[in-house]
């Protein structure tokens, strides 16, 4: 078994385990750890003796919490814009790499998974959810967005969730997020002991996943379907608040979901919002390989913002809660200055191999 900082990679049989492994920061990832991965999963990738990779956590309480974001505003606060870059860089790189993996690969997500935690999990061919997951991309909250294939995967979900979930960072339940296609399986976490002693063992990965995987219950947010769909399907996103507001003013769950909704959608930045919007409206014309490289160009940009460095002060420095956007209303946010993160090309674009 080899050691890095935060991650543990061993073979058991024909088995390649990863075990995200900093339990305390609720397994988030930093620079170090993208890298030891991505050099494993070389490694594994024309090792004969590996059939199949599987992706794991230590810790109950979280799969991953995303990247370590506190160290990109560290980075960007001290003029070492470029370090924040070149994680993201990596993490993009390994993001693209899970998607194409030659071997079949299975994460088994169960706690909380935000943001970069579903970079590495979400891409793979096989994606197995516990009863305890608790999926979100909250990044309008910091000033971020939805990045890591945010943008090729949440608008092919069904519906309008995914749009939903950009745009407000609502956090799911497993029924959820299973309804929705984010998971492919849900097999119960009592059966995950056996799951990797037959991968261990050489079996079929397809066929043992098929064969300890458990109905899920139905989703907790069923009825509420109808309204997303018919709120965030608007054209944009004053137009998706606007519904939101119309809903609000009628009575019983769906105005009270409404009402949390347009609520949420005001706190985060504005800007973010509007970034997330664009990401649906722009990933379904992209492969995961375009969208990566427009998310690129997005993170490189917010880096030479103000939200971001705010976002995470308020929400994860000083903890006050109280962030203040630049601009500070939805209605002041500029569609061209939008497209133009977007649609500029960078001196230096994001390489995908």
């Amino acid at each position: 078994m080899t050691h890095s900082i935060g991650i543990r990679f061993e073979q058991s049989g024909a088995l390649g385990i990863i075990t995200l492994d900093r339990p305390k920061a609720l397994n988030a990832i930093d620079h170090a750890m993208v890298r030891a991965m991505r050099a494993q999963l070389d490694q594994w990738a024309i090792d004969p003796s590996v059939a199949h990779v599987l992706l794991r956590a230590a810790g109950e309480k979280a799969f991953c919490v995303g990247g370590d974001v506190r160290h990109m505003h560290d980075h960007g606060k001290a003029g070492n814009k470029e370090l924040a870059r070149d994680f993201w860089r990596d993490e993009y790189q390994l993001n693209h790499f899970i998607s194409r993996y030659p071997k079949p690969y299975v994460s088994l997500v169960d706690g909380l998974c935000f943001g970069g935690g579903f970079g590495v999990s979400g891409h793979g061919r096989y994606r197995v959810a516990g009863e305890r997951l608790g999926f979100a991309m909250p990044e309008v909250a910091i000033g971020l967005f939805p990045d890591v294939g945010g943008t090729f995967v949440l608008p092919r979900l069904a519906g309008w969730s995914g749009t939903w979930l950009a745009m407000t960072g609502a956090r799911i339940g497993m029924s959820d997020a299973m309804a929705i296609g984010l998971y492919t399986h849900h097999v119960p976490v009592a059966r995950w002991p056996e799951l990797t002693e037959r991968l261990s063992r050489g079996e079929e990965m397809g066929a043992v996943l098929a064969s300890l995987a458990a109905a899920p219950p139905p989703p907790s947010l069923g009825p509420l379907y109808p309204l997303i769909d018919r709120v965030f399907a608007g054209t944009s996103v004053l137009a998706v608040l606007a519904a939101l507001d119309y809903s609000a003013r009628g009575e019983g769950v769906e105005a009270e979901f409404a009402q949390l909704q347009a609520a949420t959608i005001r706190r985060a930045s504005p800007t973010s919002v509007n970034i997330a919007f664009q990401q649906m409206q722009r990933g379904l014309h992209h492969d995961l390989a375009g969208c990566l490289t427009l998310e690129f160009r997005v993170v490189s940009r917010v880096l030479d913002g103000h939200d971001f460095y705010e976002g995470v002060r308020a929400v994860l420095v000083d903890k006050d809660q109280k962030p203040r956007w630049r601009p500070e209303r939805l209605e002041e946010v500029d569609p061209a200055v939008i497209d133009t993160l977007f649609e500029v090309p960078l001196p230096d674009e994001l390489v995908l191999t």
